[in-house]
């Protein structure tokens, strides 16, 4: 967790456009942050190991290849630079959280949530809060 003042770190992984910009609006009305995105796991592991983010979303079905968004997730556990970020899985299916939890990941949450408080809240305890003006 960030002190307030601190600009956070999202990346956006195999979401598509209508969907990357609904995730993206989201978090950037609630928290202090700038929102990268990746295409594909590749692009993903590369922009992790160059940049430490606050949190990783990873899409269930990566748009671009349709490959699996758990890829991701199990690979990045595997290397040890990378094990202990945050990562959350955008998938509306209970199964699909269960295994990504099990893998590692964070309890996450799905597009049909994200405009909920609960996603909100979930997402708080890993971004800074956006200072609200008077």
């Amino acid at each position: 967790m960030m002190g307030a003042g601190s600009q956070g770190r999202v990346l956006d992984v195999g979401q598509c456009e209508v969907d990357h910009s609904s995730i993206r609006s989201v978090i950037e009305a609630n928290f202090a942050v700038d929102v990268d995105r990746a295409r594909s796991v590749d692009d993903a592991l590369e922009a992790m190991r160059r940049q430490r983010y606050d949190l990783v979303l990873v899409n269930r079905i990566i748009f671009a290849d349709g490959c699996e968004g758990m890829e991701l997730i199990r690979q990045a556990r595997q290397d040890p630079a990378l094990a202990d970020v945050p990562m959350m899985l955008v998938s509306n299916y209970v199964e699909a959280q269960a295994e990504a939890v099990a893998a590692g990941a964070q309890p996450g949450f799905g597009k049909a949530g994200l405009h909920q408080k609960a996603t909100v809240e979930r997402l708080a305890e890993f971004l800074p809060a956006k200072v609200r003006s008077a």
